[in-house]
């Protein structure tokens, strides 16, 4: 069924499942988008988020006036939640998952090897902190969650273009910072 004819229905009440269609089309985007402005280490937070934007579309839904497409509005409601929510945990220690302690109890690299390569993860997270919010949000949609340029350009409603702008300037810019920190490529 064509989206239009979804939000119609949502709209409308006469139809219960076609909202639950519209999540289903919506919810792994929102769900990148959110974590790409908290990062990964907030993952958990992030699909709280996420629901917490399908809640607010739906019960926003009858100001949704069709002016620009769905995805394109609830993408701005996600984009504005999850700008609202990283405010808040920031300063909140990540839950570190269990699969990241098991990895310290197994058998690898030697323990300078994982020191070096765990002050280079830190170093290059806390540089990717650093950068504007919406280059934080490219860098994380396209090389954590592996999303599409054009994908990018859709759950942040601009250009293609760009997004490759972006990419490259977040890219030289975390380079000119690595190297700042004493961490090479």
């Amino acid at each position: 069924m064509a989206e239009a004819a979804l939000v119609a229905l949502a709209r409308s009440g006469n139809d219960p499942d076609a909202f639950g269609e519209l999540v289903r089309r919506y919810q792994t985007r929102v769900f990148r988008l959110v974590v790409s402005i908290l990062g990964q280490e907030f993952a958990a937070d992030a699909e709280d988020v996420a629901q917490d934007v399908f809640v607010r579309a739906h019960g926003a839904l009858g100001s949704y006036r069709g002016d620009a497409a769905f995805g394109t509005w609830i993408y701005r409601i996600a984009f504005n939640l999850a700008i609202s929510v990283k405010a808040r945990i920031r300063f909140r220690v990540p839950h570190v998952p269990d699969s990241a302690l098991a990895s310290h109890l197994s058998t690898g690299p030697s323990p300078d090897a994982t020191l070096e390569q765990q002050r280079r993860q830190a170093a290059v997270l806390a540089c990717v902190h650093e950068l504007p919010e919406v280059y934080q949000s490219v860098i994380r949609l396209h090389y954590w969650t592996g999303t599409s340029v054009g994908e990018i350009a859709e759950l942040l409603d601009m250009p293609e273009n760009t997004v490759k702008s972006y990419l490259y300037r977040a890219r030289k810019l975390l380079q000119a910072r690595l190297v700042q920190r004493g961490v090479h490529a």
